[in-house]
């Protein structure tokens, strides 16, 4: 049954046995010549599928690290919604206003005296979250920063202690009621 095709071929009369016998002689020279001179035969379909599965393998790869991505950025979004909710301070009663800018435009934020001090000191910064301004802890406006700088809108340098000793305007205070 090696040559059944050929036997079947032979039997049915679509070939005569001296197509068969060069057929085989043909094939039998150039299994010769490849090992004579140790030359591969490519069998392009192989390399095609080779192929095909290496770029699938690939677009699976990034596929995965866009997904990953993704996850990592509704991660640190949520965390830091988390932050805000739970560390905003509450501007209940606030009468002053504070002045800042996002981007290009300038907006205003309505503090308390306290709130004011903490935010021109530094103790205290603003965040923005779905459009809305939110007054935290320097210390969570820096957590906030690990995850996206973005959402940091206002966060000065924190001030040393306002009693330095080499100060040679320390007796010149600033009004609190400066704004600009």
């Amino acid at each position: 049954m090696v040559n059944s095709l050929q036997d079947q071929l032979l039997k049915a009369g679509l070939v005569d046995s001296r197509k068969v016998s060069t057929a085989n002689k043909d094939k039998k020279k150039q299994e010769k010549q490849q090992r004579k001179h140790k030359i591969e035969t490519v069998d392009e379909t192989k390399l095609s599928v080779q192929q095909a599965l290496q770029e699938k393998a690939e677009r699976d790869r990034q596929l995965n690290f866009q997904r990953d991505e993704e996850a990592r950025q509704k991660a640190a979004i949520a965390q830091i919604k988390q932050l805000i909710e739970h560390s905003q301070l509450s501007r209940e009663g606030a009468e002053l206003t504070y002045n800042f800018t996002d981007g290009t435009k300038i907006k205003k934020i309505l503090v308390n005296e306290a709130m004011l001090n903490q935010l021109s000191n530094g103790r205290l910064a603003i965040v923005k979250f779905d459009e809305k301004y939110f007054v935290v802890p320097k210390s969570v406006a820096e957590k906030i920063k690990l995850r996206d700088e973005s959402y940091v809108v206002v966060s000065n340098v924190l001030q040393a202690s306002d009693d330095d000793e080499n100060d040679p305007y320390a007796e010149y205070k600033i009004p609190d009621d400066l704004m600009w």
